[in-house]
């Protein structure tokens, strides 16, 4: 008899929708790479993936700046809006350096993610974990009702163990589940939503659908809106099949508007006009 533990997963993987959905990725991610400006200048896209996803994970916390104007300033130490969108920029450029402990210890990567996106904003001894009993949380943009300390620790484990054991997943649900379970339960003190939606890509890159870091989800993430984007996570809350699915549908076309977001960019280095 076997005694093969459920692929929790994989499960989701199987929800009506969700199949389309994971179809659509993958054709859009492989025309992509396919494109003729990836064979010599495959850096240059990555650098600018890695703006354009910081600016669109900021926007999504409340610092929606121009592109241009994150790409020119240097000092992003002053108001609230310009520490966020340090920290998307510090973020992004963490997270393809994380890969092989991510397959080791996802919390310990969590712990560095908030650790790297504080970058001294709070206090020492708030940094780097998750929250204690008591302890506020500043993530405006989500008001779903917020997980105690101990539900928090226990569902990080739960989350580090299913990354841990594996799946049959698409990477496009794995990383799904990732984000959403991270925005729900909000473990730490500040920068919630942008170590979600790095950990999001850190699971589609070092699953292999997107190694080069070139389709940036976050671009698509912000240019659904922000709406859009907290009806679709009310629907990862719920926990319904018909939720669920149109969660993960959502992540999904946010890595295709990433994709064509890259697609300009290709078009435009080919054109030498960037």
């Amino acid at each position: 008899m076997s005694t093969t533990a459920p692929d929790p997963l994989a499960t989701l993987g199987a929800l009506p929708g969700v199949a389309d959905a994971v179809d659509s990725v993958r054709k859009a991610v492989d025309r992509v790479y396919g494109h003729r400006v990836m064979r010599r200048r495959s850096n240059e896209v990555t650098a600018e993936a890695a703006l354009r996803g910081a600016r669109g994970s900021a926007a999504l916390s409340g610092a929606d700046w121009n592109l241009e104007e994150v790409r020119r300033r240097t000092d992003f130490s002053g108001d609230d809006e310009s520490q966020v969108i340090g920290a998307a920029l510090r973020l992004t450029a963490e997270a393809g350096q994380l890969l092989s402990i991510w397959r080791q210890s996802p919390l310990r990567v969590l712990a560095r993610l908030h650790l790297v996106a504080a970058g001294g904003a709070a206090p020492d001894d708030a940094v780097g974990r998750p929250r204690l009993v008591g302890e506020s949380v500043d993530e405006p943009l989500i008001e779903a009702p917020l997980p105690d300390a101990d539900e928090v620790a226990g569902r990080l484990e739960g989350l580090s163990g299913l990354i841990l054991a594996g799946s049959a997943a698409p990477a496009l649900v794995t990383a799904a589940v990732v984000h959403g379970e991270l925005l729900a339960l909000r473990p730490f003190g500040s920068y919630n939503g942008l170590v979600a939606r790095t950990a999001e890509r850190i699971v589609l890159i070092g699953s292999g659908l997107d190694p080069k870091s070139i389709c940036p989800a976050e671009v698509g993430h912000a240019e659904q809106g922000r709406a859009a984007y907290v009806a679709a996570f009310e629907g990862y809350l719920s926990g319904t099949p018909d939720g669920m699915a149109a969660w993960i549908a959502h992540c999904g076309r946010a890595v295709e508007l990433g994709v064509r977001e890259s697609t300009a960019v290709c078009e435009a280095l080919q054109r030498g006009a960037a």
